[in-house]
């Protein structure tokens, strides 16, 4: 089963609950493609990927009305992703009854749910940074407090780090004494990327030695913030150095945040 957790919260209600229902279909797949006792599974899977299919473009189309009315820079790039998304679901067509089906299915659905978790985490989590889901208290956003303690003092510690990297990120956007940023951004998404790296693999490995039933939700979350960091556009950055550092702060504020309280102190609790 493929979990809608917490971390997929853009804090719009229409599109979370459409995020719910594409969740929901791909699910519906998995079991059909699980399920051995079918043995020709292309019709039920062809009217499923058309049900995904529609729904998702009915999807895309709210999103990028919604982009579009609050005037969001990042429309263009969200529908070619959504043509992406789109145009791999019509692979299916190529593929007749009795080819292979089951090596070609399963390929597709994780191809599927993989989009689908990296692009609500490293794409539509952006599109609510102009309606964000919490007000949060802009000279307390970089500083680790008991709220965000799991029980774990590994990971505690290890969220202490991020916290301290993005309070550099926030020293870095006020300085007004550094008029070229660029290198110190780029040293400061480095040592984020590589910590993260480190810190993501520590976390697993802790949940899967007490079996922690999140896991893969949270494997999906850490692999789309990476792949997020490192989509970053260098020569966007360099040409709009202190917007780019504002967004990246709110990014990374709303993020951590939202994925220590919301997943990550549940671990404790196991």
């Amino acid at each position: 089963m493929y979990y809608f957790t917490e971390d997929c919260l853009t804090g719009m209600s229409q599109i979370d609950d459409e995020h719910r229902e594409l969740f929901r279909i791909l699910n519906q797949l998995h079991e059909l493609l699980a399920n051995e006792f079918v043995s020709d599974k292309y019709d039920q899977t062809r009217e499923l990927l058309d049900r995904l299919k529609d729904y998702a473009g009915n999807h895309f189309a709210h999103e990028e009305a919604y982009m579009e009315s609050i005037g969001h820079p990042e429309l263009e790039l969200q529908r070619r992703q959504h043509n992406a998304f789109t145009a791999k679901i019509s692979e299916m067509d190529i593929i007749l009854p009795g080819n292979d089906q089951q090596a070609f299915l399963d390929d597709l659905l994780q191809y599927l749910v993989t989009w689908l978790y990296r692009h609500i985490i490293s794409s539509d989590m952006m599109i609510g940074k102009l309606v964000p889901a919490r007000e949060w208290e802009k000279e307390k956003d970089f500083l680790f407090t008991d709220e965000y303690l799991t029980g774990i003092e590994l990971v505690d510690q290890e969220h202490r780090e991020l916290f301290r990297i993005i309070g550099e990120v926030n020293n870095l956007i006020k300085n007004e004494f550094i008029p070229d940023k660029y290198d110190e951004i780029v040293h400061l998404l480095d040592e984020l990327f590589q910590y993260t790296a480190v810190h993501f693999k520590d976390e697993e490995q802790y949940m899967e030695s007490i079996g922690y039933s999140g896991l893969p939700a949270q494997k999906a979350a850490h692999e789309a913030f990476v792949q997020r960091l490192g989509e970053m556009d260098l020569d966007q950055i360099d040409a709009n150095q202190q917007e780019s550092l504002e967004e990246l702060m709110q990014f990374l504020t709303q993020w951590l945040i939202n994925h220590i309280l919301h997943s990550d102190k549940k671990i404790g609790t196991t």
